[in-house]
């Protein structure tokens, strides 16, 4: 079986888009090649930064001959739709077939695909796949047709087999396929001719060309640590700079430069952002004093002096970038000691956070109200938790923030430490954005929680407020990844606390609802009631807490701006509950379970919507859980068909002194004993116990079915039976809502 090794040679591939690429090429090749009936063995894409590489092993010299049989029309059926048949099927009327079917003689057709050359048909698909490839940026250049990411200057294109290999024939907007390559631009220019994949990269290896991007960031890391541990320090790990790096050479020559003294005082972060960002540089660290004091660069040719031409001029233009950094923080040190951080703040109010959500600073001021009113609930002290909110945007105008937009936060911190503020303060201004991702880091310190709940539950309300959720794939102001920084905020600090409340407050502050000081007032008064509720019912139960409230304002309670602000907030609760179900998924914590901990009161709190679904987890991977469930839906059946044959609701009036059979008799006595011990567990918030004395009922529900007719012929046995039935879902349904669990 022969080989196929394809390479599409160009201009420089951007780094990020050459894995991707290599990937696009093997799927779309291969997916073609099998479509048209040819298999192979094995398949591995490569990329450099002038090159994709594709090599297939044990192709198929052709593809197989294929048969298809094709019923057609009955036999005298009009010529009409014999001729059609015939064409479609590309055969003549005397190549048709006569066979007897149990609907009489019809004709059939015998159709012969023959196997054509694996040359021809990988000529087709390479055409298709490079006029059709899915760059994300493309260009034309010259008077061609063709579209590629950079000009596209030759196609390597053979078949190797055991005697010698053969050039696929193609030619596409005059680029003739062909046998040839080129080594690397500089040190080995000349074409290179080869016979096969083993060939062509040893060829291209003694042209200073590494194919393998894998190999490269090896040999990268490999020499940069070497280095830097020869002069007792440490490389900075950086995955994603390594795989940019290694795509841009395609002969890796590691050297190490030292930055100037008057830059080693500038903040580790700026240094290795600077470098990273600009230039490419890896940054080297004194593991000693975390000091950034040398930097690694790669160079893409080996010169005669050992790089020292190329290292002085990358340290001559990391001079001048590090002068601007040194300028920047310089002068924000100063406006912060001298100033403090109210001009920064006072500038904030000619930013726009949103055209439709108002300004930072306005957004500032909801975010600071609502960390004081969280504050307590997370164990912080409001005072600093509000002074924490009301500088933790402030770098955004900072001279090296509006340079290096990914310090936000970490430069708050610097600066908060300048100005003498408190180290909690301090640390929330860094702190508040996270977590960024599910990988990231949750903030714990009191302050740091309290405004990073505030924070992204005042972006959560507001978007929502202008009806500006996710669709579909799309979530372009990240609002999915902002609730699940609330659930694990909430969750892995042990947070408990109603989201209802702080929801509401975030709507009562906001602009758009601000439209009368009385109602705005009693708004205001019922998210602070419903912070301390926090119930399912969190709405009636503010009402009633939120006393006194103005008399005008009672009186306005069913406004369009009070529905609309609850009817959002149920909404966004939703949506953290969907998140939350993707959360535990991942924990193995399955839907159906999540949903029957949803529907009970209380599951705006998130950590008790938690204990409750793990607790009903492990019940039902245990031997009781799914045999109970059964004998619940099998009552709820019951139930649920007589209260709609008979029109009235079997809740009430079971009587013991009616029970007639044994396993009645034990059924009551169990589920009283277990009303009361769920009830005390869940009060408790055990839910391990109140799942331990729901596994209790096991054994007497089953002995009930097992023994006891429900649907008995006396009218008052029946209708006491039932209400019993009805018993069992009610102290089941302390625990969670069973009917929602499948099974």
């Amino acid at each position: 079986m022969p080989d196929l090794l394809i390479e599409l040679f160009s201009e420089e591939i951007p780094a990020r888009m050459q894995a991707r690429a290599a990937e696009d090429l093997k799927k779309r090749m291969t997916d073609g090649l099998v479509e048209a009936g040819l298999t192979y063995a094995g398949a591995h894409a490569l990329s450099t930064p002038r090159r994709l590489t594709l090599a297939l092993e044990g192709l198929l010299e052709h593809s197989p001959t294929v048969r298809e049989e094709r019923k057609g029309p009955k036999v005298g059926a009009p010529d009409k739709a014999i001729e059609g048949f015939l064409r479609g099927a590309g055969l003549t009327r005397d190549q048709l077939e006569e066979r007897d079917t149990p609907k009489g003689a019809v004709y059939f057709a015998l159709i012969e695909k023959p196997g054509r050359p694996a040359a021809e048909i990988i000529a087709e698909v390479l055409e298709d796949t490079i006029r059709n490839f899915p760059w994300s940026k493309s260009m034309r250049w010259g008077t061609g047709t063709l579209r590629w990411v950079r000009p596209l200057q030759s196609i390597l294109c053979i078949l190797s087999k055991e005697d010698g290999a053969e050039v696929v024939p193609l030619d596409i907007d005059g680029i003739a396929s062909g046998n040839t390559t080129y080594g690397h631009r500089f040190m080995a220019p000349d074409q290179i001719t080869v016979t096969g994949f083993d060939d062509y990269a040893a060829k291209l290896k003694r042209a200073h060309v590494v194919l393998d991007p894998a190999e490269r960031e090896a040999a990268i890391w490999q020499e940069a640590t070497n280095q830097a541990f020869a002069s007792g320090l440490e490389v900075v790990e950086d995955k994603g700079l390594l795989a940019e790096v290694a795509g841009l050479v395609e002969w890796p020559v590691v050297l190490m430069g030292a930055i100037d003294d008057e830059f080693l005082a500038l903040p580790p972060e700026v240094l290795q952002t600077s470098m990273k960002e600009h230039q490419k540089f890896f940054s080297v660290r004194n593991p000693k004093t975390g000091r950034i004091e040398k930097f690694i660069t790669v160079a893409n040719r080996e010169t005669a002096d050992n790089g020292a031409t190329i290292l002085a001029g990358n340290q001559k233009v990391l001079s001048a970038r590090l002068a601007d950094a040194k300028f920047f923080w310089e002068n924000d040190l100063r406006t912060v000691t001298e100033h403090g951080f109210e001009p920064w703040v006072a500038k904030l109010g000619n930013v726009t956070f949103h055209n439709k959500l108002g300004t930072q600073a306005a957004r500032i001021d909801r975010i600071a109200a609502l960390a004081r009113e969280i504050a307590p609930v997370v164990g912080a002290d409001a005072d600093l938790a509000e002074q924490a909110a009301r500088v933790a945007k402030a770098d955004l105008s900072s001279e090296m923030v509006y340079e290096f937009p990914e310090l936000q936060g970490l430069m708050g911190r610097y600066y908060a430490e300048a100005a003498g503020l408190p180290q909690d303060v301090a640390n929330a201004c860094e702190a508040h954005y996270s977590p960024l991702g599910p990988s990231d880091d949750v903030p714990t310190e009191p302050v740091s929680v309290a405004v990073a709940l505030a924070d992204k539950l005042d972006t959560l309300t507001g978007f929502w407020a202008i009806d500006e959720k996710p669709t579909g794939s799309k979530d372009p102001f990240a609002l999915r990844r902002a609730a699940l920084g609330v659930i694990r905020l909430v969750l892995e600090n042990d947070v408990r606390m109603g989201l209802y409340g702080p929801a509401l407050q975030s709507f009562a502050r906001r602009d758009g609802f601000q439209t009368g000081s009385a109602r705005t007032n009693a708004l205001e008064e019922l998210a602070n009631a419903a912070l301390k509720v926090g119930s399912k019912d969190v709405i009636d139960a503010a009402k009633k807490s939120a006393q006194p409230l103005d008399p005008e304002a009672v009186d306005k309670l069913a406004d369009t701006s009070f529905n609309r602000a609850f009817s959002i907030v149920s909404d966004l609760l939703s949506f953290f509950h969907d998140r939350l179900k993707v959360f535990l998924r991942d924990q193995g914590i399955r839907h159906d379970v999540i949903d029957a901990c949803i529907a009970m009161e209380g599951n705006d709190d998130l950590t008790l919507l938690v204990k409750r679904a793990r607790a009903l987890e492990d019940f039902m991977k245990s031997e009781d859980g799914p045999n109970l469930l059964q004998g619940f839906k099998r009552a709820n059946n019951i139930l649920a068909q007589a209260e709609e044959k008979d029109g009235v609701e079997y809740s009430y009036g079971a009587d013991k002194k009616f029970a007639e059979d044994d396993s009645e008799i034990a059924l009551f006595d169990a589920l009283a004993t277990s009303e009361g011990a769920i009830s005390s567990a869940i009060e408790a918030e055990d839910f391990a116990a109140a799942m331990g004395s729901m596994a209790a009922l096991r054994a007497p529900v089953d002995a009930f079915f097992e023994a006891v007719q429900v649907n008995s012929d006396n009218e008052v046995v029946r209708r006491n039976r039932l209400n019993l039935l009805s018993q069992i879902r009610k102290v089941c349904g302390q625990v969670a809502d069973l009917s929602r669990i499948e099974g």
